[in-house]
């Protein structure tokens, strides 16, 4: 949207692994259409920029309405949403591959983008790259406490192969956003990354020491604002370019 990048650049960047993505009731198009052109399309409605939205039940984030965007957008726990005209985007994915456990390379994903009108309002509850960097920083410091305290901290193999997958994509080009974002996104953005990892762990690879219901409600606890907040500073560091080109918040 930027011109930054060739729009052939911006679609390999979007499909990465999958197999093909389409939009589908972008205005003046009769069916789905390709990334190039929906990209085309979308500039030429007046969209100058993209934000992301990380919506979870009880939190729309990112979200701006209408109810019946916010609803579709909350089922898929994310969407797009345009900066420019009133547009957004929601994917639904559709996977097949074989029966049973299978290789990532053995599963063939489509994706289907629904364009649907939206309320041209502030997104809900994104905070400026500032506030999320000093957020995840006190965060990580009172999940730390906690979850120390509760003896819950991801440990074993499925742990670290966990960590080592995180770092091998860390050191893979570095290419956390495309060009033009400011540096502290890029900051941000792998904090909160790093955050958010820490956090799935404790959920996936079980409780440690908290063996009661109460220990385990407390590790609940500890980790569903450290969760949220890493959620917010995500979407802050994707939407930073947004926000700057808009003359908002850094």
């Amino acid at each position: 949207m930027a011109g930054l990048v060739s729009p052939d650049d911006a679609v390999h960047a979007i499909v990465g692994e999958d197999a093909v993505h389409r939009v589908e009731g972008l205005p003046g198009e009769a069916g789905p259409v390709g990334l190039s052109l929906a990209l085309g399309r979308l500039r030429a409605l007046g969209v100058r920029g993209l934000r992301v939205a990380l919506p979870v039940p009880g939190h729309p984030l990112g979200l701006s309405g209408p109810p019946a965007f916010n609803e579709r957008a909350l089922e898929a726990e994310e969407a797009v949403v345009a900066s420019g005209a009133a547009y957004g985007l929601v994917p639904e994915v559709y996977e097949a591959g074989p029966d049973g456990p299978a290789d990532a390379a053995d599963v063939h994903v489509e994706v289907v983008w629904h364009c649907l009108p939206v309320r041209e309002a502030p997104p809900a509850d994104v905070p400026s790259l500032g506030e999320a960097e000093r957020e995840l920083a006190e965060a990580m410091r009172e999940a730390t406490r906690v979850l120390s305290r509760l003896d819950v901290a991801a440990s074993g193999p499925v742990a670290e192969a966990a960590l080592d997958a995180y770092r091998a994509r860390a050191e893979r080009g570095r290419e956390l956003l495309a060009p033009g974002y400011p540096a502290r996104a890029v900051r941000v953005l792998e904090l909160a990354q790093r955050v958010g990892l820490l956090v799935s762990m404790a959920y996936d690879h079980g409780h440690g020491g908290a063996v009661s219901a109460g220990e385990m409600a407390a590790r609940a606890q500890a980790l569903r604002p450290v969760e949220r907040t890493a959620r917010r500073a995500q979407v802050a560091a994707y939407n930073s370019y947004v926000e700057v080109l808009e003359g908002g918040r850094g």
